[in-house]
């Protein structure tokens, strides 16, 4: 795990070679183990890789969302706000989970936040991915998670600039 967590970096170009249906079908099992809150799993995703939907999808708030230009996968990740109070961190761990699995399999990554987030001044971000996959209203969208194989490869952040002063031991 250390390895891939050192090889991760966010990745906001793709190629434009097709994921093995043997990857995307890893990545499905990733996202379904992905542990929850009282194992309550309110989490969806839609696996979205139609090129037109896609490109629908970078429409879905104005900035932070160069990663869905070049990406051949986008996961929606979506969860029940009626079955889990916490379902963000519910979702966020499955992002990570996600994101985790597509670097095991070779493949990049980049997490487009989307709760909060507006789509222009009256309609947020959330909805109008809720409209455009026919999401159910009682369904929060956290994030898109953009998956491809990586336009040019990009070292991990090196060890030494790793913010260890975060660290502290039995108190803060």
């Amino acid at each position: 795990m250390i390895d891939i967590l050192r090889k991760r970096r966010s990745i906001r170009r793709y190629t434009s070679e097709v994921i093995e249906p043997e990857k995307i079908e890893l990545l499905k099992e990733a996202v379904l183990r992905s542990p929850s809150s009282k194992n309550i799993n309110p989490w969806e995703f839609v696996f979205v890789d139609d090129k037109a939907l896609i490109e629908k999808l970078k429409s879905c708030k104005p900035h932070g969302v160069a990663p869905l230009s070049t990406a051949p996968l986008a996961v929606v990740v979506c969860a029940d706000e009626t079955k889990n109070d916490v379902w963000v961190e519910d979702c966020s761990i499955a992002s990570v989970l996600l994101q985790l699995t597509a670097q095991s399999l070779d493949l990049g990554s980049c997490w487009v936040h989307v709760r909060k987030r507006m789509h222009n001044e009256t309609v947020s971000a959330e909805k109008y991915i809720q409209d455009l996959l026919n999401i159910p209203e009682n369904f929060r969208v956290l994030s898109i998670v953009t998956i491809g194989y990586p336009e040019k490869q990009r070292d991990g952040k090196p060890f030494d600039e790793l913010q260890f002063e975060k660290i502290r031991s039995n108190n803060f």
